[in-house]
């Protein structure tokens, strides 16, 4: 199987690999393969040309994080040369077949990072995302790909394809170690700072957008992905459809419009002065024809993107995110090889938008269709990362992740509550509105009063007291933007207010309190130990 251009001896991987096991950390023990346009110290970088080929001297941003983090690299992986494809059949190496069925492609252009995943031969995985080199692959193998917003993690060290729509991916064969790793590289300087305001969460009961049409897809597929989104709908979504128009109109600007003159910016000078060089002749025709692209028809082509985007997102209004197949069917190599441009644009049907519209995408496995592996893209918008995850959590039917990877490079602010905000209280849509995440409960010291205020609705006062006589209460924990937080408080009714309380840990948090005279105004409550006891024992009116 051609997964492999460079790989290292699997003696000096195993000894790497006790180390790291003895040293812990977040991703200690875990095999990680390097797709090869990306730096891995030690190893040369090809990216699937031997003629392009360097030895880099450090490793690329992303690498130097997971191996900060414990993880082992085993090798450098075969793609679609120059990252220049969807199928993973464009190499000098050989094309990578499929794990399970060697007649089939892999799909690319992260084609040997997948399959190491999903052969069992990488426990991680790093690829890169132009046009859904992170997703199709994915998709294709039956594994998780996390494609993040663009920018929010580094690209240093990374051969452009499209640099203005590149991305660093990872993948894992489940939800939980791939946003763990993605995490670790996401913690790192971003090129792209978060903003303020960014969602943490999606809500309990999140909208889902389904295009209303669904060109191009082969009917066992089509019905594989009705079964995702019935499987959906029973874990709580509410489905609605999106005219699926204009993100197909800049699919299609991606390769055919003037934006594919990025690639040869990359790599077309390096083609043009070295003409006995071992380039892939599907490959060499996309980048040499961009090299005459004029000036005004990118300018134009950009344009058109930038609106075509608009339409698109305003078409999202009202929901959280959408869902589409990763990819529409799974050819054979031969079809590939009979029509390498035709199937490789087909691939692209739900992928190609992606980058263009500043979206966030995690692809996961989502059973079958007919003998092959179906998967499902949730996209999200710029920054509601952690939504895309969520949902995709929910579309595989398994849990989120407790700790998001967002929420190691966004700025979250923690907030306590004691009251109606607690999860599955009446005022919590207050908190999962604004895009707040549930982080778990907590216990007060035992220097705190809860009385019941005379309010409508009835809410909790927390007050401290002196050394003794006081109790321990339990609370609720949330994180959300510094954004989201300040419009939480400009809607924070009197004589409620924001303070200090001391938690059982010895931690003070920032968490709801109440004006000391209006809390002796009410009934102490304090005995039933929290506010969701006092419910229960009909104590709240």
């Amino acid at each position: 199987m051609t997964v492999w251009i460079n790989r290292r001896d699997e003696a000096d991987v195993q000894s790497d690999l006790a180390a790291s096991t003895r040293s812990g950390g977040a991703l200690a023990g875990l095999r990680l393969a390097v797709k090869d346009n990306v730096d891995a110290a030690g190893l040369p970088t090809t990216a699937g040309c031997p003629e392009f080929a360097y030895r880099p001297d450090h490793d690329a941003a992303s690498v130097a994080a997971l191996r900060a983090a414990g993880a082992v690299v085993v090798g450098k992986t075969n793609l679609d040369q120059f990252a220049t494809g969807l199928v993973g059949t464009r190499s000098p190496h050989g094309a990578v077949p499929d794990s399970r069925r060697p007649d089939y492609i892999s799909g690319g252009s992260s084609s040997g990072s997948a399959v190491a995943v999903a052969s069992g031969e990488a426990d991680i995985a790093i690829g890169t995302d132009t046009a859904g080199s992170g997703r199709v692959p994915a998709g294709l193998q039956g594994i998780v790909g996390i494609k993040p917003t663009v920018g929010v993690v580094g690209t240093d060290g990374v051969v452009p394809a499209c640099e203005s729509y590149d991305c660093v991916t990872i993948f894992a064969r489940d939800l939980e170690v791939a946003n763990r790793a993605m995490g670790v590289m996401a913690a790192g300087a971003p090129q792209r700072p978060w903003p303020a305001d960014v969602k943490l969460a999606a809500p309990p009961h999140p909208v889902v957008a389904v295009p209303s049409e669904l060109p191009g897809l082969d009917a066992e597929w089509r019905a594989a992905f009705d079964t995702a989104v019935g499987a959906l709908t029973d874990a709580g979504a509410r489905i609605v459809t999106v005219d699926f128009a204009p993100f197909l109109a800049a699919a299609k600007l991606l390769y055919d419009g003037a934006l594919v003159s990025e690639r040869y910016a990359a790599v077309g000078e390096f083609i043009d002065a070295n003409p006995d060089a071992t380039v892939d002749p599907t490959v060499g025709r996309i980048v040499t024809g961009a090299r005459d692209i004029p000036a005004h028809q990118l300018v134009r082509d950009r344009r058109e993107v930038q609106r075509l985007r608009t339409v698109a997102l305003a078409s999202l209004d009202g929901a959280d995110a959408l869902l589409v197949p990763t990819a529409p069917m799974h050819p054979r190599l031969d079809e590939v090889a009979a029509d390498p441009i035709g199937v490789n644009s087909r691939m692209g049907t739900y992928t190609n938008f992606c980058n263009l519209f500043d979206m966030c995408a995690v692809s996961v496995p989502a059973g079958r269709a007919g003998d092959a592996q179906f998967g499902v893209t949730v996209l999200a918008r710029a920054f509601e990362d952690a939504v895309a995850l969520d949902v995709a959590a929910l579309a595989s039917g398994v849990e989120a992740p407790e700790d998001v990877w967002p929420l190691t490079a966004a700025d979250a602010t923690e907030l306590v509550v004691f009251g109606a905000h607690l999860a599955g209280g009446p005022l919590v849509h207050q908190l999962t509105d604004v895009g707040a995440r549930w982080a778990g409960e907590l216990t007060t010291s035992a220097r705190y009063r809860m009385t019941l205020l005379p309010t409508t609705p009835p809410k909790p006062a927390i007050t401290r007291v002196p050394d003794s006589g006081g109790t321990a209460l339990t609370a609720h924990r949330w994180l959300l933007s510094p954004a989201a937080l300040g419009r939480f408080l400009v809607a924070l009714p009197a004589p409620m207010q924001l303070g200090k309380v001391e938690f059982d840990d010895g931690t003070w948090r920032t968490s709801f309190g109440c004006d000391g005279g209006a809390a002796d105004a009410g009934v102490d409550i304090s005995h039933f130990g929290g506010w969701a006891a006092a419910v229960a024992a009909g104590a709240v009116g």
